[in-house]
């Protein structure tokens, strides 16, 4: 199948926050969507979703580890980083973000990232004293000026039970962020 034949392919990375809930939805709309969706999760991320919803959402195997016990001759965060087309993750946590602003590569996910060439789209996800702390300001900065695209999310109910900034832009919003920079301007996804 030639570059053009085949599907637009996503590599979306999901971290530990309480919103990574609604990045089974943003795999679903992008599915639906006609996108090849791999998912990188941190470890932490997989204490709030399972792999297994992922896996079961995007079709796909789901990656986790940079020390994968299954062969493969290429290391998996190059693979995945030639991969996509577009690199997406959501919910991105204050630390990865930071990790993201500093070129740190950690695990498998931060390593895929720094690996990238392709464009990138970032959703925040925290609580409102970390989404207004100035280095999460300083970090946002940084990334917004090597061209990452900054899904910021809304105010509303956060997860400590308070009304704030720092939630995650809900699926829909972070879908069109994807196909902007995939040049699907035209097209519209139906939740």
């Amino acid at each position: 199948m030639s570059a053009a034949e085949r599907p637009d392919r996503v590599v979306l990375g999901v971290t530990g926050s309480i919103a990574a809930y609604k990045a089974a939805e943003l795999v679903r709309l992008l599915v639906k969507g006609g996108m090849d969706v791999s998912v990188i999760m941190t470890k932490a991320a997989t204490e709030f979703v399972g792999e297994l919803t992922f896996r079961t959402l995007s079709r796909n195997p789901v990656a986790v580890d940079c020390f994968d016990k299954s062969f493969r001759w290429e290391p998996e965060h190059i693979s995945l980083a030639d991969r996509a087309d577009v690199m997406a993750i959501a919910p991105c946590t204050a630390n990865v973000l930071a990790k993201l602003a500093c070129g740190m590569a950690d695990d498998l996910l931060t390593c895929a990232a720094l690996a990238c060439r392709a464009p990138m789209v970032v959703a925040p996800a925290m609580n409102e004293r970390m989404w207004l702390h100035p280095a999460t300001r300083r970090n946002l900065d940084v990334l917004k000026s090597r061209g990452v695209e900054v899904v910021e999310g809304s105010e509303g109910e956060l997860a400590c039970g308070g009304r704030g900034a720092g939630r995650m832009a809900e699926p829909a919003e972070i879908v069109r962020a994807i196909e902007r920079l995939l040049g699907r301007k035209d097209r519209r996804m139906r939740p």
